[in-house]
């Protein structure tokens, strides 16, 4: 298996505190069948202000820690890759290698947990027609998303991708998170499932158990997830989407947002 998202890189962001946490987190990568996985440092979070970090230093301690895993004979393969936090910028940091993934054909953007802003429509388009393919990180965890899943359908009808965390499938954000992605991915929604993992506890590599339990939802669908899909996007190849309207109601009960309220 290919996990797409996560933050192993030690003392870079918010993810692996040390050498020690980012080998043991892999260890774990390892025994659950990855054999290669594109970290994702976050790139221009505001919880990171101040912090600079350039492609060239980000290579520098990629090949630090992938040196350190053919030391320990952990067979996984590092691909140097970014999340970015969605600012209207992103037109201007396009050529920062550091910035996309796929030799500049695909762009991962994560945008803040409860507010989308209308503008990104326009950026988006701008950045499809320069040949930068938007993924949509995790949106199962952004409120509008909760409150309206067919902003899903909307985003891949206009040529982004979606990608889902493996902890939203089994259960680590509670109820809310696991219904969205649950209809999300029976919708065949979702291209690439990423573990998004940033430490060695809580928030580890578990991509196996959530591709397990995709599978039980839509079956061998689950499998490009982890496979096919991340590896197009690592080689800049297109990745092709049929996209299926209402296979399930997109539209929450009376219940379900009275919940949303509490």
């Amino acid at each position: 298996m290919i996990d797409f998202h996560n933050h192993v890189l030690p003392k870079i962001d918010d993810g692996s505190k040390s050498m020690d946490m980012s080998l043991e987190m892999l260890r774990e990568a390892h025994q659950q069948g990855i054999k290669e996985i594109v970290n994702t440092v976050h790139y221009q979070h505001p919880k990171l202000e101040g912090l600079e970090i350039t492609y060239g230093f980000i290579k520098e301690k990629t090949s630090l820690l992938q040196n350190e895993l053919d030391k320990n004979n952990i067979p996984i393969r590092i691909h140097i890759g970014s999340e970015v936090f969605f600012l209207p910028n992103l037109m201007k940091i396009k050529d920062d290698p550091l910035a996309t993934i796929g030799n500049g054909k695909y762009m991962l953007i994560e945008f803040q947990p409860h507010f989308i802003p209308d503008n990104h429509k326009q950026i988006f388009f701008e950045l499809k027609m320069n040949g930068i393919t938007p993924i949509i990180a995790h949106p199962e965890r952004y409120k509008p998303v909760q409150e309206d899943i067919s902003l899903i359908y909307n985003w891949l009808n206009t040529g982004c991708l979606i990608q889902v965390d493996a902890g939203s499938i089994i259960g680590t954000f509670g109820e809310l998170v696991y219904n969205t992605v649950h209809n999300i991915i029976k919708n065949n929604w979702c291209q690439i499932l990423g573990s998004d993992a940033h430490n060695n506890g809580r928030r580890n590599f578990i991509l196996k158990d959530a591709y397990i339990k995709a599978k039980t939802w839509i079956g061998d669908a689950a499998k490009p997830m982890v496979y096919d899909n991340p590896r197009s996007v690592i080689r800049g190849d297109e990745i092709a989407v049929e996209i299926q309207e209402n296979q399930i109601d997109i539209k929450r009960s009376f219940w379900e947002k009275i919940k949303l309220l509490r």
